[in-house]
């Protein structure tokens, strides 16, 4: 028997070419989810992006073919194919397997570019059970096969070609990942930001998956600016300020070249209560924002300030407008290019490269003061929103100061409804957030005590998407799910406030609501309060949502208990169970009562579970809340940008919007009442 302890050179495993990708995809893609898959088609994308930044290509082409492969197109320069001088073997094969090998690290090929590790390419090729890449190039076409990182078929010249530019098609590997199921939604939604953040450049998106080819094409002569009123759209615009600002600037010339970059921003103002600000490093979505947004909100605030203050607007003895009350109702895209980008960590989700917040404040605070100078009436109107906000956030910090001092007291000051559970160590406990005093009577009586907390909801709770801070926390319910929760809230922004993760009393938030569509109503609501107000909790995974069953069949004297899958109407999924259980649907003879035709049911009875309330505790502890056999949905967000869209057009004011999605999804409607 081999000794347990003992460490030599064999216990060191080396992986060679590109094993170590396969090995540990989720260190390159960020994991083998929905994500990463999506994530293969942006490392081609943005190669092809690269071309186009360096003014190479102006056309990308996307298609989705029935079998869940994709096509990447692109009219750039092409992959080189000469003999790599140091590898010797073709430079295609060079970038196609080897990890770190690219023409992004010298700044000859490329002065700006999105893929800086040299890892795209050649980690898609690992992840892929196939791959196929022709170029066009030097009059020719050349074309290499692939399968999962190694080459099957060597380079070979097979045609001519008037042009140049570079095809990729790949088939995800089903044995790394979890889905090979592209989301139409989520490539158009990125491939349609990509279009806005390079002017000009004509990106379409195809998918042959359905009988008549589903076809997208974008292009947008207006950059940026167009991308802001498109993030605008279904809000409400001051008409002084219809026209989105733009301001742009570069490094001076002879700047060194790792100290090199170009800025671009577009900013509007809208009359809602919150801030939609997007920043991108070579195309790149820096979720977590970096130097380039601390340089812009820098910029925005003291330039603002002292044109406000040098033009008597802010009194003397007036405090200056904080940051958040300047941008409230901000819409905003900041986009800046650089040559030698420093990101923190492989996923690029924050710009590190200091220079940039020198940059960017420097073009901001030049542009901004130039145009509230030349625009006196636009500048008054944003300072008079941003003193209104100023005023909000005052009575909003009362507000959320009175619910914080409510919370630091014990637990005979939590919320009168909450039933606390026994154990304090929040990694242990759940909170169920319930509809009604019905529901929470049966949750009560059938909760496991020692980690299982109950609060019961009376109604529905404020739509705080259409309400400012101040109306948000003055509402009693809100107070008594933030006292509840302990962690405190952020600001209407996602940032500021007194919030505090380490705080929260619960790891598991569990919105347990009636599956009929009061129930659906209010656990959206709840939804979008988190999202604006503790949204990290969403981030950390702590949000969960109950599902509870449809139907219960009783058989002799046992129930089974039918769920929704997502996939199929409410009476599709009964009669599937029914017979899954032996039983015949459709046994039995039709009888009159009460003016309905009923259909008898033999040797079954089925009870529709419209409220929870109608389980009694055992029922639904069993079905709903006992960690052993219960079904929870656990609340992510896929894509920040288009999350924020939809919360702000679907549960904002404007009714257009809703009326359109209803409209367009009203055929995915399975599970309402009739």
């Amino acid at each position: 028997m081999a000794n347990e302890n003992e460490y030599g050179g064999s216990e060191i495993k080396v992986l060679e070419g590109l094993e170590a990708v396969r090995v540990r995809p989720g260190m390159y893609i960020g994991s083998t989810s929905s994500t990463g898959l999506h994530h293969l088609v942006w490392e081609i994308v943005d190669n092809s992006v690269d071309e186009a930044m360096a003014g190479f290509c102006s056309s990308i082409e996307v298609t989705v073919h029935p079998d869940n492969s994709i096509t990447v197109v692109d009219n750039g320069r092409g992959i080189p194919v000469d003999m790599h001088p140091v590898k010797k073997i073709p430079t295609l094969e060079v970038v196609m397997t080897i990890l770190h090998a690219g023409g992004k690290f010298d700044n000859s090929a490329y002065k700006v570019s999105g893929g800086l590790h040299g890892v795209g390419v050649s980690v898609v090729n690992a992840l892929s059970k196939k791959m196929n890449v022709r170029v066009r190039r030097d009059g020719k076409v050349y074309e290499m096969e692939f399968s999962r990182g190694k080459t099957t078929q060597k380079m070979r010249e097979i045609g001519t070609s008037s042009t140049t530019g570079t095809t990729v098609t790949f088939w995800p590997d089903d044995e790394i990942f979890e889905t090979t199921v592209y989301d139409f939604d989520i490539l158009h939604d990125r491939l349609q930001q990509t279009a806005f953040l390079n002017k000009n450049l004509k990106i379409v998106l195809r998918d042959e998956r359905s009988v008549e080819p589903q076809v997208e094409e974008f292009c947008y002569a207006g950059g940026i600016i167009d991308f802001v009123k498109f993030l605008n759209e279904g809000k409400t615009v001051p008409d002084g300020l219809k026209d989105p600002i733009y301001l742009a600037g570069a490094s001076e010339e002879g700047a060194p070249i790792e100290k090199t970059g170009e800025v671009e921003v577009a900013i509007q103002w809208n009359t809602s209560y919150s801030e939609s600000v997007v920043s991108f490093a070579n195309d790149i979505r820096t979720i977590e924002g970096g130097m380039h947004m601390e340089g812009f909100r820098g910029a925005l605030t003291s330039v603002i300030n002292e044109y406000a203050r040098k033009n008597g607007i802010i009194k003397e003895k007036e405090g200056n407008l904080t940051g958040d009350d300047i941008r409230e109702g901000l819409t905003a895209v900041v986009s800046v290019k650089l040559a030698d980008p420093q990101f923190e960590g492989q996923t690029k989700a924050k710009l590190g490269s200091s220079f940039m917040r020198t940059l960017t404040r420097k073009i901001v605070s030049e542009g901004l003061a130039d145009y509230l100078e030349e625009h006196p009436k636009q500048a008054r109107e944003i300072i008079k929103k941003a003193q209104q906000a100023s005023k909000a956030r005052n009575a909003a910090r009362k507000a959320r100061e009175a619910t914080r001092r409510k919370s630091l007291l014990e637990t005979a000051s939590l919320p009168g409804k909450l039933a606390d559970c026994s154990e304090r160590n929040a990694e242990l406990t759940e909170l169920f957030i319930v509809e009604g005093d019905s529901a929470g009577g049966s949750a009560k009586d059938g909760r496991r005590r020692d980690i299982q907390a109950i609060l019961p909801l009376r109604g529905k709770i404020l739509n705080v998407e259409r309400v400012g801070d101040h109306r948000a926390f003055s509402s009693e319910t809100i107070q008594s799910l933030i006292t509840a929760i302990g962690c405190g809230v952020t600001t209407g922004n996602g940032d500021g406030g007194d919030f505090d993760i380490t705080k929260a009393r619960y790891h598991k938030i569990i919105i347990m609501t009636d599956a009929d569509v009061d129930g659906a109503h209010i656990r959206i609501l709840l939804l979008t309060f988190f999202y604006k107000y503790m949204r990290p909790l969403i981030d950390a995974g702590y949000v969960y949502v109950a599902c509870p069953p449809i139907f219960g069949i009783k058989v002799r004297n046992k129930i089974h208990y039918v769920y929704p899958n997502g996939r199929q109407a409410e009476d599709e999924i009964l009669r599937d169970s029914i017979k899954a259980l032996g039983l015949n649907p459709d046994e039995g003879d039709d009888e009159q009562a009460n003016g309905k035709v009923t259909k008898k049911r033999k040797g079954y009875t089925v009870q529709r579970y419209k409220g929870l309330g109608e389980m009694d505790p055992k029922q639904l502890a069993s079905t709903t809340m006992d960690p052993k056999t219960r079904i929870l949905q656990r609340v992510t967000i896929e894509d920040a940008v288009v999350a924020d869209r939809a919360v702000r057009e679907l549960m904002g004011s404007e009714v257009g919007y809703r009326r359109e999605y209803i409209e367009k999804h009203a055929h995915d409607a399975r599970f309402l009442d009739a």
